[in-house]
This record gives structure tokens, sequence and C-alpha cells, in this order.
């Protein structure tokens, strides 16, 4: 029961930044916004640990660089970079239910990247997942609340996040987790910087008061307390940390529907709960060992 208050909180505070960003995006250029975060997120980070606690952490060494670079480009500059540019053209409902996708992206990609053979169970799973977001994702593109560009968008960020996730698994990391998550946001925000100066309209990007506080919220409450969150449920318990992804669709389509208005039908209950069964079948051999 200890981990149900932390887990509520960081599905409530996870989901939360679709809404966040659906809001950025509606005052500024998607990658401007989300260069404003990485580099201010990533800043603090840092600054907290090499500044407060400079005693304790250890800066990287060698191949820990190369390795820190690799990882921040797949999770930070493609994966968010991604996801703030198909939040322009998809719901905000629509990018919380892809984040909670992300552990059947991981299990397809580790079974390439490991070459070990897929359970019908994950297969099933998988399935399952992408047929719920299909028919959450139906209507709202019938009625211009997503676009086939912005899926694709979206379904991009989604493959390079799991691949970072399966690559992080793969490296002895020397560094803490605050190092490694602080390096990997600002150097992602680096990487993104020449495409953000490339691609962005800064002209018809408007820094008011509504655009900075979206930031706050991404910067603060979700970049910094709900990934404390995360890290502090992986430590309890890895397997069962991930079934608050579970909850992550279910908030983000209430804030969807209640703070910008799109709509929620059956279609969306319908793929909502596909996809957590699909998430559950999945995965369901690693519940049933922690069990």
């Amino acid at each position: 029961m200890r981990n149900v208050l932390p887990g509520v909180l960081f599905a409530m505070l996870w989901a939360s930044a679709s809404v966040a960003t659906k809001i950025g995006v509606a005052h500024a250029h998607p990658l401007l916004l989300a260069n404003i975060r990485f580099l201010i997120a990533g800043g603090m980070m840092l600054l907290f640990c090499y500044g407060l606690q400079r005693d304790k952490n250890p800066w990287p060494q060698g191949v820990e660089w190369r390795q820190l670079l690799f990882f921040s480009f797949l999770n930070t500059t493609v994966y968010l970079g991604a996801f703030v540019l198909a939040l322009k053209e998809v719901s905000a409902g629509i990018g919380s239910l892809s984040t909670a996708t992300n552990p059947l992206f991981i299990t397809l990609l580790s079974a390439v990247w490991l070459r070990r053979p897929i359970k019908w169970g994950e297969s099933l799973g998988i399935m399952l997942g992408l047929a719920g977001v299909g028919l959450a994702t139906f209507p709202l593109l019938l009625n211009s609340f997503a676009t086939t560009r912005g899926l694709l968008i979206l379904l991009t960020g989604m493959v390079s996040v799991s691949a970072a996730t399966v690559y992080y698994a793969q490296v002895k990391w020397r560094l803490p987790t605050l190092i490694i998550n602080g390096w990997q946001v600002l150097m992602g925000g680096l990487c993104l910087l020449p495409f953000t100066f490339y691609l962005a309209d800064f002209k018809n990007s408007h820094l008011d008061t509504a655009f900075w506080e979206a930031v706050f919220w991404l910067v603060v409450p979700v970049s910094v307390i709900s990934l404390q969150l995360w890290f502090y449920l992986v430590k309890q318990d890895a397997v069962k940390a991930s079934l608050w992804l579970f909850l992550c669709p279910i908030f983000g389509f209430f804030y969807s529907y209640t703070l910008l208005h799109e709509p929620i039908t059956w279609y969306t209950f319908a793929g909502t709960a596909l996809v957590i069964m699909g998430l559950y079948l999945a995965q369901r051999e690693k519940f049933k060992k922690t069990g």
C-alpha cells in the first residue's frame, strides 16, 4: 500500500504532460517549447546535482559521454521532439494513450534487438494494444482532432523511446539516475537546437503567460517530480511499477475532456480498455514472477 499514493500521483502528473504540451504549442512552435523545456529542466537537475550535492555526484567519463549522447538523442531529441510536433496535430488524449503503449513497443523491440522469441501472450498483447489505439483514434481522425501525419510522427517517437529504453537496459551505468536524467535532457535539448533554429516559426510564437505556465508544468511537475516518483516506484519493484502506466490514458482522456473539451466516445472507452488489456497480456509473465 505504501506505493499506492506515489503511483497514483505519478500517473496523474505524467498524464498531464499531453495537456500542458497541447496548451504550450497553441502559443509557440512545438520545437521552441521543447527546447526551452529541455534546457531549463536539464540545467535545473544538473545544477542541483553538481551544486547542492557536488561531493556526492561524479561527472561522466570517457565512453559514458558517448553513451549519454546516444541515449539522449533517442530518448529526448527524437522522442520528445516528435511528441511535441505530433501534439500540434493530435489530441492530448491520444498523446497520453500512446505513452501508455510504451511497454508494448519495448517488448517488440527487445525481442528483435536481443533476438528473443516473442511469446503468444506478448504477441496478442501487442496486437490488442495497437488495435486499441486505432479504435480510440478513428473518430478523432474523422472529426479533425487528429491527422495521419501527426499519428505517424507520434509513432516515430514511440519507436525511438522504446529503442532508448532497450539500449538503457543494456548499458552498465556507473552514474546515479538523477545525473543520467539531467545530462540526457540537457544534451537532448542541445541536439534539438539546430532543428529548432531551422524549422521553428519564431515570428508567430508568443511567449506569453500561458506559454510559460505550460513550460513550468512540463519542467517541475512532469520532468522533475513525476520522474523522481517513477524512479522510486521502479526501485521498489520495476515490473509492478509499469502497472501505474495503465492509469495514464484514463487520466489523460479526463484532462483532455475537462480542460481542452476534446470529445470522449465509446470508441475512447473501448480503445483504452483494449490497450490496458494488451499491456497486461504482454507483461503477464513478469507479473506472475513477482507475485
